[in-house]
């Protein structure tokens, strides 16, 4: 055998195995999607999305108490508004007594050290159920809705929210809300992390049943990408990088790795993010479920392709129980 052939002997132990990773998970690498929703004290499990729930703002301290003890460093957050009245232009998404800004309010004296990054969007707000503003005939109105993520964007960095993180999709609303940022004096205080690469995808639906932000029509087809887009995705990073993005995003992760190879390549000074979304999770969950492969197994090999395909943060409805593997 020629000597350049041997390569087991690099790997043949446990410790000189986790020396091939360029990058090795940690605690820090991890942020929590949590869901919050308008009854204060509301505990309600979600059935599609196993282990996970809404939470009321007066429920947060017990459930995310031992979770931050244990090494949690990182939350975003996501409104859940049952009790609101919708409209065309998702009024109670930036409302000071609405679940996302009493969350930011109440965490922050919670929990002075956790980072809060919250989700922008318009469609658990909206009346109709989409991301943007529409025109009379349904379609997107770009310029008021990116106006419209903007002022919500800056309503939770008002609130003390560490990065906003506009999911809409809406043309040209990462310019616009870095430069209400900038223009409210928050330009050096809050992260823009922007879902630069976010793909239509089937994956999605046990965040809309755990939301409820299901369109009440048609589809995102028309902002969200089309799966076989690379082109576009690369375009959208690139955009995003020059309308002022301090985080690249792609969503999902999975499906999506040579998108989040091309995000590594096109924004190597940016932190690059990436969402193992409601589906993926629960396919892994389902999967150990039915026995086909050991849970921790998968998590981390799921997650662990994300690092390996350039990732340094990663939102995870796994977190809770990476917080236990990462210590054994």
């Amino acid at each position: 055998m020629d000597i350049s052939s041997v390569l087991q002997g690099g790997y043949q132990h446990p410790l000189s195995r986790s020396w091939q990773a360029r990058r090795t998970l940690t605690k820090g690498m991890l942020m929590y999607p949590i869901f919050i929703t308008d009854d204060p004290d509301a505990y309600v499990d979600i059935p599609s999305l196993p282990g996970q729930a809404r939470w009321g703002v007066n429920r947060l301290e017990g459930f995310l108490g031992p979770l931050v003890k244990k090494g949690l460093k990182s939350v975003i957050l996501f409104g859940v508004p049952m009790l609101c009245q919708k409209d065309g232009s998702g009024t109670p998404a930036d409302d000071p007594k609405g679940p996302v800004i009493l969350a930011i309010q109440t965490l922050r004296l919670l929990f002075p050290t956790l980072y809060i990054a919250c989700d922008v969007c318009l469609c658990e707000y909206t009346s109709h159920g989409h991301c943007g503003v529409l025109h009379e005939d349904g379609t997107i109105n770009s310029e008021p809705s990116a106006a419209r993520i903007a002022e919500v964007a800056l309503a939770y960095a008002k609130a003390g929210a560490h990065c906003v993180a506009p999911s809409d999709m809406m043309d040209g609303r990462i310019k616009a809300i870095k430069r209400a940022l900038i223009d409210a004096g928050y330009g050096n205080k809050c992260t823009l992390m922007s879902y630069s690469a976010k793909f239509a995808s089937a994956l999605y639906g046990p965040f809309r049943d755990a939301a409820g932000s299901a369109p009440s029509f048609g589809d995102r087809k028309c902002y969200q990408l089309p799966p076989t887009a690379k082109g576009l995705a690369r375009r959208a990073i690139t955009r995003d990088i020059a309308e002022g993005a301090d985080i690249i995003m792609v969503k999902p992760a999975l499906p999506y790795l040579d998108v989040i190879s091309d995000a590594a390549e096109l924004a190597p000074d940016h932190p690059l993010a990436c969402y193992q979304v409601s589906g993926e999770y629960a396919m892994v969950v389902a999967g150990a479920r039915a026995g086909v492969y050991d849970l921790r197994t998968m998590a981390f090999e799921t997650t662990e392709s994300m690092i390996r395909a350039g990732c340094t943060l990663i939102l995870s409805y796994f977190t809770p129980q990476f917080l236990d593997w990462l210590d054994e």
